[in-house]
Parts: C-alpha cells; structure tokens; sequence
C-alpha cells in the first residue's frame, strides 16, 4: 500500500481555503468552485486596492477645485500657482484644509494667485 506524505499538507491548505471562501454562497463554498472563486476574489482585491488610491485622488482634486472656485481660480491655475510659489503640499492635505480649515486654505490660494500675477 502507498505511504501518504502529504496528507497535513493537503489538511492545511483545504483548511485555508475554507477559511478564505467562508461567506460565500452555495457552491462558491465547495472544493472545486472555491478555489476558482477565491482565485477571483483575490484579484479583483488587488484591483481595488489600486482603484482605492485612484478613486481617493479624484476626489481630492474634485474637492479642491470646488473650493477654488469661488476665488477665481480653476483647479489647473491653482497647482500652478503653487507650483510656481514653490508651496509643496499634496492633494490629500489640501482637500482636507479646504474642508476643515477654510482660513488656511484661503491664505494658501491667496499665495497661489500672488505668484501667478507677479
């Protein structure tokens, strides 16, 4: 008779599995379609996890360019104007002062258009 030598091997990674698919419905949960459907989930995991950081930019720069608004600036002439003020501050930091701290903010943009008129 042959000699298993892998049988906790096989134990831990079925265990595993389980573990990971605990939650999904119906057949999702069973051998052969859990590993297919943890296969899937763990890419599209990867994928938002970029899409995340995607998503988070987009709506810095959409809260930014409505709190430049009112100043007359657009979002694009205000980057600039930082840029050329030499102000170094990322989009995540001044979407936050614009919603929480709107004198900050203002003094910011008050700077950006100061280098651009000069």
């Amino acid at each position: 008779m042959a000699r298993i030598k892998r049988a906790m091997i096989r134990r831990t990674r079925i265990k595993n599995l389980r573990r990971r698919v605990r939650g999904f419905f119906m057949g999702r949960r069973r051998l052969r379609q859990a590993i297919e459907a943890r296969m899937k989930a763990d890419r599209n995991m990867f994928i938002g996890r970029k899409q995340r950081k995607r998503d988070f930019r987009r709506l810095w720069t959409q809260r930014i360019n409505a709190a430049v608004r009112p100043h007359g600036l657009s979002y694009s002439r205000f980057v600039h104007g930082l840029k050329v003020a030499n102000i170094d501050i990322n989009r995540k930091m001044l979407a936050d002062l614009a919603v929480r701290e709107p004198a900050a903010f203002e003094a910011i943009v008050g700077a950006a258009k100061q280098a651009l008129s000069s």
